[in-house]
C-alpha cells in the first residue's frame, strides 16, 4: 500500500527567504530597487515615515519605497508575486532578457520580494500596471485599477511559530493576504519633487508601505545606506544608466549626507592615481588582456613570459596541460591605483591628504553584473579577490593592499553565464570552476601591475628621493658644512666629531653587512643549481653501493678485480660530487676574499658545467668566440661565479619561452678586456630596460627575485668593472639579451 503526499512548506519558510537568507536591511533595500530597476523605473524613492531624530522607532513609524515601474495588475500578484520560487523572470530572461528600456533583467530566482520581511511584519503594496498597446508595447498611461495587496503578519512570531502568542503549527498555505482593487488613487498622473527636481509623476508604478518595523535605525546606518544604494551602479566611470536614480527622503526632506567624498574621489581618480587602467578587457577565448594604462594602450596573453612567471598562472597552466578552457567568460575592467606611502615631507603629485586617503580607504573593486552591482564585493570589509590573504600569508609588499586600488569589474549574464549571483545576494555561487577562473584572472591582472608597472614606479620615485637627498646635501657634507660654520664653538666642534665618528663607524658597519649579504646573495641560487646534479651522482653512488653490501653479506667469493672495477665506479662518481661542490665552495666567504689574476673562460666553464643537465634537456647549446689573447681579469673567483651564475641562470630560463633555435654565444676580447653574453631568448622587452639592474626588480613574474643582475653589478662596480644591455648594433650580437662586461677600469 502507498500513498501520495504533498510537500508543504511550514510558514517559517518566509523568514528563511526574507529575514534570515538576506544579510541585512541594506541588501533588503536593494533586492527592492533592483525590482524597480526591473520594471524600467526611471526613479526610486524610499522615505523614512514618522521617525525620531536620529531615527528613533516610533508606534507610527514606516518605511515607504515608491517607484514609477510599470506595476502589477491582479494577474501578477496572484500568479507571480505570491509565489516564491516563480520562474516568470526565469523564463522572460530565457527569451529576451532586455527590458523596454533596454535595461538586462536582473532577478531570476523569483525570492527577492521576500526581503520586505527582513524590515517589517506589515506590508501594503499599492501597484498601478501600465497600459500596453497591441503589439505588447508599454504607452504612457496607466490602466483604471490599482491593485492593493496586504500582508500582516503581526500576530505571529518572527519564527512563525506561534500565533497570538500560542504555539501553533502554522504552514505556508495557511497564511493568507488581502488583494483589494479601486479607482486610482495613490498613484495618479501628478507632479513630484525629487531633489530640486519637479517632475511628471506617471500614473504607473508601485508603492511599498511597511511598519511593524524590525530594525532599529540611526543617522549613520541611514547615510550608510545612502552611501552604498550610490553605488548600486558605477560611480567611477562613465558606465551604467543615466536614466535610474534613488532618493532618500525623512518624511518630506530629502536626506542629505555627506557625499561631498564623490568629488574627492573623481578628484583623486583623475588626477592622484599613480596607474589608471582604463578600458580594460580580457578575453576569455583567446586569453588575452587588453588595457590602457595612463593612456597608453598595453596588450598582454597567457603567452606572455610576464604573466606565465606569475604565481597566480599555475591553476591556468594546469588547464593548458588538460586542454581545459576557462570557465568564467569575457568580462571588462578599470582600476585606480595610488601610492599611500608618499612622504608629507617629500610630496610629489601624488601625495594624499588625511582627506583623500579616508575617501580612497572606503572603496575597494566593485563587480557590476551588467551595470547594476553584485554585493557585498567592494564593501570595505571584503575581501573577495583574496588580497589580504595573499599579504598575510606571503609577503604584503608583494602584493597591492585592497585599500590602494579602487576600480569596478563589469560582467554580463551574456558573456559570463556561469558567474551566478548567491540566493542569499552575498557574491557568486562557488559552481564548477567559473568563479575560481574569474578571481584568478583579476589575480593575474593585479599581480602584474604590482609587479611591473607599480614596481618601475616605485623605483622611479627612491631614484628621485636620492636625487632629492644629495640636492639637501649629504651627511658627511652636512657634517662638513657645520664644521665650517661653527668652527669657533668648542662644544659645537666636540659634539661635531663625536658625531662624525659615531657615523663613520655605522656607516662602515652598514657597508660591510651590505657586501656579506651581496657575497651571499648568489650562493642559494648556485646550490639551488648544482643540487640536482649532487643528488642524482649520490643516489648513483648509494645504489652502487647497496650493491655491493648485498653481494658481500651473501657470503659467495668475492672476485677481487670486479670487486675493485666496482669500487672505482664508485670513486668516480664521488669525484664528479667533489669537483661540483668545489665549484660551489668558491662562492662561500671562507674562499672569495683572495684578489687574483683570472681566466674567464675557465670560470665560465664551471659555471657551464652546473648547467649542463639543463641545457641538454632544454636542448640549449653554449658557444664561445675568443680572440688570441685570452681575457684575464683581476679579481676573486666569487665574484666571476656569481656574475655569470646569474647569466646563466637568466638565459635558461628565457630561452625555455622560445620554440626556434636555443643558444647562448660567449664572446671574449682580451684584447679589449671586454666580453659579450648573448642569447637568442626574447630579450628584454622597452619597459623593463631602464629597471633590470634595480634591486628586486624582476621580469619573470614571481620566479624571479629580482637580484640577480643587481648584484652582478654592484660586485663588478668594486672593482671598477662594469656590466650593461649592448647599447650599439655592433655588440647585439644574437636577437636575444646581450650583457656587456668591459674590465677596465677607468681613469
Amino acid at each position: 500500500m502507498s500513498e501520495r503526499l504533498k510537500i508543504r512548506p511550514y510558514a517559517r519558510l518566509l523568514t528563511m527567504l526574507g529575514d534570515q537568507l538576506i544579510k541585512n536591511e541594506l541588501i533588503a533595500l536593494v533586492e527592492l530597487i533592483k525590482n524597480s530597476y526591473d520594471a524600467d523605473a526611471s526613479w526610486v524613492k524610499v522615505s523614512f515615515i514618522d521617525f525620531g531624530p536620529d531615527y528613533e522607532l516610533t508606534p507610527t513609524s514606516k518605511i515607504r519605497i515608491e517607484d514609477d515601474g510599470c506595476g502589477m495588475n491582479a494577474d501578477i500578484l496572484r500568479k507571480h508575486w505570491l509565489n516564491p520560487a516563480t520562474p516568470d523572470k526565469l523564463k522572460r530572461k530565457a527569451k529576451n532578457p532586455k527590458t523596454q528600456k533596454g535595461r538586462i533583467l536582473q532577478g531570476e530566482k523569483g525570492i527577492g520580494r521576500f526581503a520586505i520581511f527582513k524590515l517589517g511584519k506589515k506590508i501594503t503594496i499599492t501597484t498601478r500596471r501600465q497600459q500596453q498597446n497591441s503589439e505588447g508595447k508599454f504607452i504612457e498611461s496607466g490602466e483604471n485599477i490599482e491593485n492593493i495587496l496586504t500582508y500582516d503578519f503581526s500576530k505571529y512570531d518572527n519564527d512563525f511559530l506561534q500565533e497570538d502568542g500560542e504555539e501553533k503549527d502554522l504552514f505556508l498555505e495557511q497564511l493568507t493576504v488581502e488583494l483589494s482593487q479601486r479607482i486610482p488613487s495613490a498613484i495618479v498622473d501628478t507632479d513630484i519633487v525629487l531633489g530640486t527636481t519637479r517632475r511628471r509623476r506617471k500614473p504607473f508604478g508601485t508603492i511599498i508601505e511597511i511598519t511593524d518595523l524590525k530594525t532599529r535605525w540611526t543617522t549613520d546606518r541611514i547615510n550608510r545606506i545612502q552611501q552604498n544604494i550610490g553605488k548600486l551602479q558605477p560611480i567611477f566611470s562613465e558606465k551604467g544608466t543615466a536614466d535610474f536614480s534613488v532618493w532618500v527622503y525623512k518624511d518630506s526632506i530629502l536626506h542629505e549626507s555627506n557625499d561631498s567624498y564623490k568629488r574627492v574621489l573623481d578628484h583623486c581618480l583623475k588626477n592622484m592615481s599613480v596607474l589608471k587602467i582604463t578600458n580594460g578587457r580580457y578575453i576569455c577565448g583567446k586569453n588575452t588582456i587588453f588595457f590602457d594604462m595612463n593612456g597608453q594602450p598595453i596588450e598582454l596573453s597567457f603567452k606572455d613570459p610576464d604573466i606565465r612567471g606569475l604565481t597566480q598562472f599555475k591553476r591556468f597552466k594546469e588547464l593548458e596541460e588538460k586542454n581545459e578552457p576557462v570557465e568564467c567568460g569575457s568580462f571588462n575592467f578599470e582600476f585606480y591605483i595610488f601610492d599611500l606611502n608618499v612622504d608629507s615631507e617629500n610630496p610629489s603629485k601624488y601625495y594624499l591628504s588625511k582627506e583623500e586617503k579616508s575617501v580612497i580607504k572606503e572603496h575597494r573593486i566593485y563587480l557590476y553584473r551588467d551595470d547594476v552591482r553584485v554585493m557585498p564585493y567592494g564593501d570595505p570589509e571584503d575581501d573577495w579577490l583574496r588580497i589580504d590573504m595573499a599579504r598575510g600569508t606571503i609577503r604584503a609588499d608583494e602584493y597591492l593592499s585592497n585599500d590602494q586600488v579602487v576600480g569596478c569589474v563589469y560582467i554580463s549574464q551574456a558573456e559570463n553565464p556561469n558567474l551566478k549571483d548567491k540566493t542569499n545576494r552575498e557574491g557568486l555561487i562557488e559552481e564548477g570552476r567559473a568563479l575560481e577562473d574569474f578571481i584568478g584572472v583579476l589575480q593575474l591582472i593585479l599581480r602584474y601591475l604590482r609587479k611591473k608597472p607599480f614596481a618601475q614606479y616605485l623605483i622611479d620615485k627612491q631614484r628621485r628621493n636620492e636625487i632629492d637627498r644629495i640636492k639637501r646635501g649629504r651627511p658627511a657634507e652636512l657634517i662638513e658644512a657645520a664644521k665650517k660654520q661653527y668652527g669657533d664653538d668648542e662644544k659645537a666642534m666636540a659634539f661635531l666629531k663625536s658625531f662624525e665618528s659615531s657615523y663613520t663607524k655605522e656607516k662602515r658597519t652598514f657597508e660591510d653587512r651590505i657586501q656579506k649579504t651581496e657575497n651571499l646573495a648568489a650562493v642559494g641560487l648556485s646550490i639551488e643549481t648544482a643540487s640536482h646534479d649532487v643528488m642524482l651522482l649520490l643516489g648513483k653512488a648509494v645504489e652502487q653501493q647497496e650493491t655491493l653490501i648485498k653481494e658481500l653479506m651473501l657470503g659467495n667469493e668475492i672476485d677481487r678485480d670486479s670487486l675493485i672495477a666496482r669500487l672505482t665506479l664508485v670513486r668516480g662518481t664521488m669525484s664528479m660530487v667533489q669537483s661540483q661542490m668545489k665549484d660551489v665552495q668558491l662562492l662561500f666567504p671562507s674562499t672569495k676574499s683572495k684578489t687574483k689574476n683570472i681566466d674567464v673562460k675557465t670560470v665560465i666553464e664551471k659555471v657551464h658545467n652546473l648547467y649542463k643537465r639543463a641545457f641538454k634537456e632544454n636542448r640549449i647549446t653554449v658557444e664561445y668566440s675568443l680572440s688570441t689573447r685570452p681575457l684575464v681579469v683581476k679579481t676573486t673567483d666569487a665574484v666571476l661565479l656569481q656574475v655569470f651564475i646569474n647569466l646563466f641562470d637568466n638565459s635558461l630560463y628565457w630561452l625555455k619561452t622560445v620554440n626556434g633555435e636555443r643558444k647562448i654565444l660567449i664572446t671574449l676580447d682580451g684584447d679589449r678586456q671586454r666580453m659579450i653574453f648573448s642569447d637568442s631568448g626574447p630579450g628584454i622587452k622597452p619597459d623593463d630596460i631602464d629597471y633590470i639592474f634595480e634591486a628586486f626588480y624582476s621580469g619573470k613574474g614571481e620566479e624571479g627575485r629580482g637580484l640577480g643582475l643587481y648584484i652582478a653589478r654592484q660586485l663588478l662596480d668594486r672593482y671598477d668593472y662594469s656590466i650593461n644591455l649592448a647599447e650599439f648594433s655592433k655588440d647585439r650580437i644574437l636577437k636575444g639579451a646581450n650583457f656587456v662586461l668591459e674590465f677596465v677600469k677607468e681613469g
